[in-house]
């Protein structure tokens, strides 16, 4: 082989290492976050690499802005940020804006684009802990659905927030009120969107382009958590938390596959389960609950759900829960301390508790635990069976963070009930 050849050989494998490593990184780093828990619902997100520790003790802020209260996390579709926020006017102290907004937001400078707002009373509603809208909107296509406090529920052109379909899912279809406000986000699923109502309509699937109802189902209450669709040995399920119960659901047509108990003081299933390997299902909640790992199987139509363990100590009130491997990681409590907590997929087991952090939501991402807690403290953190391992932490927000932070690519949007806060974490 001459040293021609030998040479047009090395830079074509060259070229073709370089081409692939670029394809590679293109396809691992998707910035885009569409929906209530990222791309699989679950909060564990593709990333490239982000730092173990900040210069100067906390991580570089790219902007931040006035926003408003309100629960809802922040979605991202290429240059845009989407979000819902009650507006804070000069008199919310006393009484609060009987409005709220959904907006779309330069995510290079946090400029508002536009803002779509509509009435929604805080009459009657328990504010305790703060006002809503508590629900995380979704982008399909060229359509943003979002859902207000009092279950107003709008389908907007993304690019403009002009209004294609809405209803008012209490007056039209008699849904139930929750008194802290709505909360679940809804889920697409073929060409609808599906929303838990209750009171005789359990779930609602609406035609995502026109509106239409496609079907309602179900005589069960439903909790504030969010549904999560999942694949029970080849059969597509959305599973629902229901304030007492779980409920496997068709979510073709609402009919119910399997129901197990997962009762709480109040009704208030809050945390979204979480699917994985195994066809394992984990679900927690505070209030006289707790954490309970259910195996399902199907065959012939037929769902069994067999509850492989039950346990008290672990009980996540408003928190995520990340699954890394064979233990979860959550943050347990509903008043007073709240630590993050390790248990084992297989027994239960607590692993390990940790004080380092007041109540918290989790992401997963480059091979690290990203910590929001409600004290606005954010940390990094590389959890294995013995420990947390705290990497680096910061205080970034000083108003109460119940919100999942959202991470597109290496920046992180955050908020609490008043601001929103962009931070570089590369």
């Amino acid at each position: 082989m001459t040293r021609t050849i030998r040479t047009m050989l090395l830079a074509a494998v060259v070229a073709g290492a370089l081409a692939a490593q670029d394809t590679a990184v293109a396809t691992f780093v998707d910035s885009s976050w569409l929906q209530w828990g990222g791309a699989r619902r679950n909060f564990v997100v593709d990333a490239p690499p982000l730092a173990d520790s900040w210069p100067e003790g906390s991580p570089r802020k790219l902007w931040e802005r006035s926003l408003g209260e309100g629960h809802s996390t922040i979605l991202v579709e290429g240059d845009r940020l989407y979000t819902m926020y009650r507006a804070a006017g000069m008199l919310s102290v006393v009484r609060r804006t009987q409005s709220e907004t959904i907006a779309a937001i330069e995510a290079a400078s946090g400029k508002t684009l536009w803002e779509h707002t509509y009435d929604s009373s805080t009459s009657g509603l328990n504010l305790s802990e703060g006002a809503g809208p508590h629900s995380t909107p979704l982008i399909v296509g060229n359509t943003l659905f979002a859902i207000g406090s009092r279950m107003e529920l709008f389908a907007l052109d993304k690019n403009s927030g002009k209004v294609l379909w809405q209803h008012d899912v209490i007056k039209e279809f008699g849904a139930t009120q929750d008194d802290r406000g709505y909360s679940p986000a809804p889920i697409a699923y073929r060409n609808t969107i599906i929303i838990p109502a209750g009171n005789g309509s359990s779930l609602i699937a609406f035609d995502q382009r026109t509106g239409a109802v496609a079907w309602k189902a179900g005589d069960y209450a439903v909790g504030p958590g969010s549904p999560v669709l999942i694949t029970v040995d080849g059969q597509e399920q959305l599973v629902v938390s229901g304030k007492n119960e779980l409920v496997g659901a068709d979510p073709a047509n609402g009919a119910i596959l399997w129901r197990h108990p997962h009762k709480t003081d109040y009704g208030l299933n809050i945390s979204t389960p979480v699917w994985g390997a195994g066809n394992l299902l984990f679900a927690s909640a505070a209030y006289n609950n707790g954490a309970r790992l259910l195996h399902l199987s199907q065959a012939g139509g037929k769902t069994t759900a067999r509850e492989q363990w039950f346990q008290n100590r672990m009980r996540v009130h408003i928190g995520t829960v990340i699954r890394l491997g064979d233990f979860f990681v959550g943050s347990s409590g509903d008043f007073g301390p709240c630590p993050t907590v390790a248990v084992d997929i297989k027994t239960g087991e607590v692993l390990w508790q940790n004080r380092e952090f007041a109540r918290s939501t989790f992401l997963h991402a480059d091979g690290k635990l990203i910590i929001l807690d409600e004290d606005g403290n954010l940390g990094l953190a590389k959890p294995d069976r013995k420990g947390l391992n705290v990497l680096t932490r910061a205080s970034v927000l000083t108003n109460k963070a119940w919100t999942v932070p959202t991470l597109a690519g290496t920046t992180l949007y955050v908020r609490d009930r008043a601001r929103m806060v962009a931070l570089d974490l590369k």
